[in-house]
């Protein structure tokens, strides 16, 4: 299965090849330090990990090359954007047609508000990522784009109070 990306945010499918064998303590390492600020210079990247610095911007060129590092993005403060309420939606399909899930997960990834789509196993089939500027605009994206939806069962919306990171895998 082939990653389908585009530099404007586009959602990656999974990746069935296992890269984990590819990526050493140094990667480990370098990815840490990005995961933290992707913005880090080479030279401060090289000295934090302990290589030279040809070696981090190789290694680095060879993680982006090689779909390690699938991005580079900006964490940005939606509230300061005028789009203070997140939710996450979970979605029950009515049909698991290849076809309907499909479509559904294209349409729905296009939404305006919609930062993520998560297409799951178990009971719960998609869970949505979205913010939306009031409640009333987060009424009418759940009505008007999911609840009428011809392959939505069920929606269940949830208001996210706050978030945070974990550490990372490979810290």
């Amino acid at each position: 299965m082939s990653e389908e990306t585009s530099e404007t945010g586009g959602l990656p499918r999974a990746q069935s090849n296992n890269r984990q064998g590819s990526v050493d303590a140094v990667d480990r390492a370098i990815l840490g330090v990005l995961t933290q600020d992707a913005r880090t210079t080479n030279s401060r990247v090289a000295e934090l990990v302990g290589v030279a610095p040809s070696t981090a911007l190789a290694r680095m060129r060879n993680l982006r090359e090689s779909g390690v590092i699938r991005g580079f993005h900006a964490d940005v403060e939606l509230d300061a954007l005028g789009w203070p309420l997140q939710v996450l939606i979970a979605i029950r399909l009515a049909v698991h047609a290849r076809e309907q899930i499909d479509a559904f997960t294209e349409t729905v990834k296009a939404l305006p508000g919609v930062l993520m789509v998560f297409h799951l196993t178990g009971a719960t089939d998609f869970l949505i990522w979205a913010a939306a500027t009031d409640a009333h605009q987060l009424r009418e994206f759940v009505v008007e784009h999911l609840t009428t939806h011809p392959a939505v069962a069920h929606a269940e919306t949830s208001l996210i109070y706050d978030y945070s990171r974990g550490p990372s895998v490979w810290a």
